[in-house]
């Protein structure tokens, strides 16, 4: 559910005061400097957050995912919001069917999947015993594969390039079914990361809002790895402001409570929720567009 618009140009506005030095702007001005949050976390949110790294992840994926929750209640409190705007994605990809099933059953209904033929494999059976599983398709997305993705999601992150535009248009059609989407930008202008330029989000967004209508819900964001992520939060926050979107799609396991700061409606956390992948999945290079 996203922020109240008050709520997302505070959100927009704030930032930690610190400068990524890897960033630098396609105008050739860089990314300003964001100015301090509103408000810092509170002492409650910090211990939960502290905790959470000093002592050992909780066995289930029952009670690492009621830490989770915690965690994401305290920093929405300690951001003037409630907790109840931001909406966990509990990402699964390579953990197994089981996994999910403990998490269905600690309440959680909305999960992320990189791969159109796992979430395939995975999720439609679940469907008939679990009728509010919501699923979003996260990773990098091929145009042959927008109609089994369109099948099978209830939101698309990853809309980032006219040609995937054009075969997710025509798989709606085929399909009459219209899941949500979000524009992912490449914040970082990062070579080997998917996602639309910063320089060209802009056009590109503009061109989807005309395209899909109120099935475009608003942006999604991976900052570059080892970079402060609060400047390239602050700008998502900012453009998709600029747009009247009020989806934003930003923080992990590493940073979530930073983004929901920023003004995060979702937040994507795995490992914090499943624990480690398993041992011989890798970072998926980019996807060659199709």
């Amino acid at each position: 559910t996203p922020p109240s618009p008050a709520g997302r140009r505070a959100a927009a506005a704030s930032g930690s005061g610190r400068r990524a030095a890897s960033v630098n702007s396609q105008s050739g001005g860089g990314i300003a400097p964001p100015r301090p949050p509103l408000r810092a976390l509170t002492a409650r949110a910090q211990a939960v957050s502290l905790a959470s790294m000093s002592e050992p992840a909780p066995f289930s994926v029952a009670s690492r995912l009621a830490l989770v929750r915690a965690r994401i209640a305290a920093a929405a409190r300690a951001s003037g919001r409630k907790p109840e705007d931001v909406t966990l994605v509990a990402v699964s990809k390579t953990h197994p069917v089981a996994d999910v099933l403990e998490a269905l059953a600690a309440g959680q209904t909305c999960f992320g999947e990189n791969r159109v033929q796992e979430a395939s494999a995975k999720f439609p059976p679940l469907r008939a015993a679990h009728a509010g599983l919501r699923l979003h398709l996260i990773g990098g997305l091929q145009t042959n594969k927008a109609r089994d993705a369109v099948r099978v999601a209830d939101v698309i992150e990853s809309l980032d390039r006219p040609r995937l535009a054009d075969a997710l248009a025509e798989a709606m059609a085929r399909e009459r079914r219209m899941p949500g989407l979000l524009v992912q930008v490449n914040v970082g202008d990062e070579p080997q990361k998917s996602g639309v330029a910063r320089a060209e989000a802009d056009g590109f967004i503009d061109a989807c809002r005309r395209r899909f209508g109120a099935a475009l819900l608003g942006l999604m964001a991976i900052p570059p790895a080892g970079a402060a992520p609060e400047p390239y939060f602050a700008w998502l926050a900012a453009c998709a402001a600029r747009h009247g979107l009020g989806a934003l799609s930003m923080g992990m396991s590493a940073d979530f409570e930073t983004a929901i700061a920023f003004g995060a409606t979702h937040v994507r956390v795995g490992s914090a929720i499943f624990g480690a992948r398993p041992p011989q999945e890798t970072l998926a290079p980019k996807m060659t567009p199709a």
